[in-house]
């Protein structure tokens, strides 16, 4: 990850300046650029002619932030959604990568996380998070994307686009669906459940503890010590919401989709084996790629393994 610049932005600040994504293009403020520059998403000087939004759109009473990064002549878009404590900042590898496709990316932070309103790294029912991903879609379709969309997500982003495959109805603007590392059960999740059952009625919360989710070390020590949008903590309410999702989930319909799937072998965060096992079950003859060294979190792995599962990517969606 970048270092820190020497004026960091303010997020409260940052928020409360921000404007329709949809309203006529303008330059990124003095705030919005310092943001950017924080998470290294700058990225027009990297690919040239790429012009970058940086605006909201209203779901129910929440202010949810969203991000464009366009080409001048993009050929398709991806829709990109975030992990569990994550948010945009964090996803200029994969953002990159899609820019060298020639695609626009569309982006949102999740309600609760990062610049989005809402309680931290809360939600009371994972159809909040579907109704997210719909104002995600009218976004892109008041911008006039071009299409195919194309749908990334990891962890939780995976989550949520696995339950909008199984249980949603399908856009025709709709193109290939990427799922990395994607969220069906976490890790030890009988005892995650038992502990919840026991700590929720007298705790709304638990301190968060960092796990080492890449090899990537700058990664981890920016996530713990440079972040200003880290939660440092995790809601029982997030886990009561996963908890009543799972079971719905695993026992969807199956669907005629066929996303592809990037899974490393040494994630220690998710049941990756079980979770395989049921979306191979769920989706029609989903195509799966293994890495034997990869951790958790994939879009901010070491670059040998990103270059392997991009190109992998780059191959099926050329």
């Amino acid at each position: 990850m970048p270092s820190p610049t020497l004026e960091p932005f303010q997020p409260d600040r940052l928020r409360a300046h921000l404007r329709p994504l949809a309203a006529a293009p303008r330059a990124l403020s003095a705030e919005e650029q310092a943001y950017q520059r924080h998470y290294g998403l700058d990225l027009g000087s990297q690919h040239a002619g790429v012009r970058s939004q940086l605006g909201c759109f209203e779901q129910g009473d929440l202010r949810i932030v969203v991000q464009l990064w366009a080409p001048e002549q993009p050929k398709a878009t991806l829709l990109m959604l975030h992990g569990y404590y994550d948010h945009m900042g964090l996803y200029r590898h994969l953002i990159g990568w899609a820019l060298s496709m020639n695609f626009a990316v569309l982006a949102c932070d999740l309600p609760g996380h990062g610049l989005s309103a809402g309680p931290r790294a809360s939600i009371d029912d994972f159809a909040a998070y579907q109704a997210t991903l719909q104002g995600l879609f009218a976004e892109a379709a008041n911008l006039n994307l071009p299409q195919p969309w194309h749908l990334c997500g990891q962890s939780t982003g995976g989550a949520i686009l696995v339950d909008y495959l199984l249980t949603g109805t399908p856009r025709p603007e709709q193109g290939t669906s990427i799922l990395l590392a994607p969220l069906v059960r976490p890790r030890a999740w009988g005892l995650s459940k038992l502990s919840y059952h026991l700590l929720s009625p007298f705790k709304s919360a638990i301190p968060r503890r960092f796990s080492e989710n890449s090899s990537d070390a700058e990664f981890l020590d920016f996530v713990q010590h440079r972040d200003p949008l880290q939660p440092r903590s995790l809601p029982t309410a997030w886990v009561g919401a996963l908890a009543r999702w799972i079971p719905r989930i695993e026992a969807a319909p199956r669907s005629t989709q066929r996303p592809l799937i990037v899974q490393g072998e040494a994630d220690m965060t998710v049941e990756w084996r079980h979770n395989l096992q049921v979306l191979q079950a769920k989706f029609d003859q989903p195509e799966v790629l293994r890495l034997p060294t990869a951790r958790h979190h994939l879009v901010n792995e070491s670059p040998a393994l990103r270059q392997e599962y991009f190109d992998f990517l780059r191959e099926r969606l050329s």
